[in-house]
């Protein structure tokens, strides 16, 4: 068994484009990203995890988190898992079958969704991440179709809110997307948006992808770019919420500004690497400056003691693809304590992993993490993303 990711070219060309720029102070880096022993652990639990998928495949082909609930995004999930697991590529029989299932939600609009459910951007942004991932040069046609449909996601000026109000250009909900076209936006939706354009290559420099960056960076709490009110009266921490005027970890000490939280923090972080904002822009080196100041992986980091737990896996990998991105392996808290983030993340997960080789957030069901299917992928993605350079 070798634990090394593969790489397609396509996947290799995507990453070297995301990243472009960012690495300047990892390249003089003495630490070393994984040590043996930890790569060996990362082995043996992907192994457990595949092993668990596998178990769980539908008479279709396809994956859900039970009776067909949120099948096609679960589905496009479990594959990128399995293609980005050293045993499986395109050409794998079950691969091959699992997309043959995703297919079947393919839309004429380009779209990848089940009407009834609804979501489109957030089951769209998921295959087009499974496509690439495969690195199969027959699903480059579906990948283009995808990428135009989301950019009818986008919300731009002129479109109507939910409240009947028409979106001014540069303000409020210009350049987001929702679970649905003309929804409110919100940061996780964004940046599935994100992630997907830019892993189909659409470049750093896209005028949409500038535009969804900057919505994202409405909802960074830094009062000297957000004239917001909530933002105003805000925390001023440079971490991130979850929507305008929303924050899922609730109001910020005075009652009125919002409290910003991990999950979203690493998201927005993500996000403006992925738009090509300079590492020494304020907004990066400040919401940099909240990851070293909250820094812990036993649970969803600033949400309130009762919420901690809430989002624990997605929290997981937005982590690891966020701090994979910024280049060092390791990071030093505001309190001089270093992390080996990739190994801490594994040694964390080595210790959550069930006996049937699945994760759930038993502590917290919200946000589906009570399904072992979405948790299991959601930690396996986190750990393939500690195997890549």
């Amino acid at each position: 068994m070798r634990f090394v990711l593969k790489h397609s070219t396509v996947a290799v060309v995507l990453l070297a484009s995301a990243i472009c720029g960012l690495h300047a102070a990892a390249a003089t880096e003495k630490v070393k990203p994984l040590d043996d022993a930890h790569r060996t652990t990362v082995g043996k639990l992907t192994d457990a995890g595949v092993k668990y998928l596998l178990t769980q495949k539908d008479g279709k082909g396809g994956w859900s988190m039970g009776q067909d609930a949120n099948r096609p995004a679960i589905t496009a999930m479990v594959l990128k898992v399995l293609i980005q697991h050293p045993d499986y590529d395109a050409s794998s029989p079950i691969v091959i079958e699992g997309f043959k299932a995703m297919m079947t939600y393919r839309k004429s609009d380009g779209g990848f969704y089940e009407p009834k459910a609804g979501l489109p951007n957030y089951t769209t942004s998921i295959a087009i991440m499974a496509m690439v991932a495969s690195g199969d040069p027959k699903f480059k046609p579906d990948i283009d179709k995808a990428v135009k449909f989301l950019r009818t996601q986008q919300i731009r000026p002129g479109d109507t809110t939910p409240k009947g109000d028409k979106v001014k250009k540069g303000e409020g909900f210009d350049g987001g997307v929702s679970y649905g076209k003309h929804g409110r936006p919100d940061g996780s939706n964004q940046q599935m948006w994100i992630q997907a354009m830019r892993d189909a290559g659409v470049k750093a420099d896209d005028p949409d992808i500038q535009r969804a960056n900057a919505f994202m960076l409405r909802l960074q709490n830094r009062k000297e770019s957000n004239a917001a009110d909530y933002i105003q009266q805000g925390p001023n921490d440079n971490g991130y919420i979850y929507a305008l005027g929303e924050s899922k970890a609730g109001p910020w000490r005075n009652g009125r500004g919002l409290r910003s939280y991990g999950s979203l923090t690493y998201a927005g972080f993500k996000s403006m690497l992925h738009a090509g904002m300079d590492r020494n822009d304020p907004r990066v080196k400040g919401a940099f400056k909240w990851i070293q100041r909250y820094w812990r992986l036993d649970s969803n980091p600033n949400l309130p003691k009762l919420q901690s737990q809430q989002g624990l896996y997605y929290y997981y990998q937005v982590f690891a693809k966020a701090l994979r991105m910024w280049g060092q392996a390791e990071i030093v808290d505001t309190k001089g304590v270093k992390h080996n983030w990739r190994h801490e993340l594994i040694d964390v997960l080595s210790k959550r992993i069930a006996k049937d080789g699945s994760w759930t957030n038993k502590a917290s069901e919200r946000w589906n993490e009570g399904s072992p299917v979405l948790a299991t992928c959601f930690a396996m993605l986190a750990l393939q993303e500690t195997l890549k350079e």
